[in-house]
């Protein structure tokens, strides 16, 4: 892999400890321009926690983290959390029941939940612009209430995108939604991960299922360390996840998508 000389983000070393238990031990990881990553791991092995430390909520034990060209612990890191999407079940969970989507797309610029006041009409400008991008003008005048999970997880979307971000993390975006709605979101980020001047992707899933063309590498934790690392065709073997997951895998590749079935499932 090319290294950046202003990567994404850089992890040297990040150990993370809390009350004596090792979460993430000595991570080392760099992403860089024009890549697309996929973290891929079973339950318990890291992925929530590594987000965690990116996103600076989670300072580290030991090691270093570079998120576009800054340091934690010497920038104003709330500042620089602004620069950074962040589509997740959980922040599904804490929107306003009330609250019309394009006020939703509108708190993303502010990193707010529920918005204070009046918007400003430049802002509603810009959200219907990028509602207008991600095809989703129709949803504006929706409250959060009676949109369905899809088009919320559309609508975080369009949210993180207020605030021209550099970086967007994908936590487990489709926890909760049916097949149906699943297989339209995956489609609706493939097409957003093609387009122009878009964000760079970190997705974080323990589905390979859910692993479209755009990614072109991956990150594989086992137990909060790097199993392995690199070109997302080299990854996703059936050796590898087998020893990920624990079980004896069977990967296969069909019309670009992965498929995984595993010994105990079979």
């Amino acid at each position: 892999m090319m290294k950046s000389d202003n990567p994404i983000i850089k992890l040297s070393n990040l150990t993370i400890q809390r009350d004596q238990k090792v979460i993430l031990k000595s991570i080392n990881w760099q992403v860089n321009q024009g890549e697309h990553w996929v973290v891929l791991g079973g339950n318990g092995s890291g992925k929530t926690t590594l987000l965690s430390a990116i996103t600076g909520y989670f300072s580290p034990t030991k090691g270093e983290i570079d998120l576009l060209s800054q340091r934690y612990g010497q920038a104003h890191w709330p500042t620089l959390r602004k620069k950074i999407g962040l589509v997740s079940s959980s922040l599904r969970q804490m929107m306003a029941e009330d609250e019309p989507a394009l006020i939703s797309v509108i708190t993303g610029k502010y990193g707010m939940i529920d918005l204070w006041g009046r918007p400003k009409p430049s802002d509603c400008k810009e959200a219907k612009k990028i509602l207008r991008r991600i095809r989703c003008s129709y949803l504006a005048d929706r409250l959060w209430s009676v949109l369905s999970q899809g088009e919320r997880q559309r609508v975080l979307i369009a949210r993180s995108l207020m605030a021209n971000p550099s970086l967007l993390l994908l936590d487990e975006p489709c926890a909760g939604l049916d097949p149906a709605a699943r297989e339209n979101f995956l489609k609706f980020i493939d097409d957003l991960g093609r387009a122009k001047n878009t964000p760079t992707f970190i997705y974080v899933t323990h589905h390979i299922e859910e692993i479209t063309p755009i990614y072109t590498h991956a990150l594989l934790l086992l137990d909060g360390r790097v199993f392995d690392s690199g070109p997302i065709r080299k990854m996703l073997t059936s050796q590898k996840l087998s020893k990920v997951f624990r079980d004896e895998a069977r990967v296969a590749r069909i019309d670009g998508r992965y498929r995984l079935k595993l010994r105990s499932s079979m």
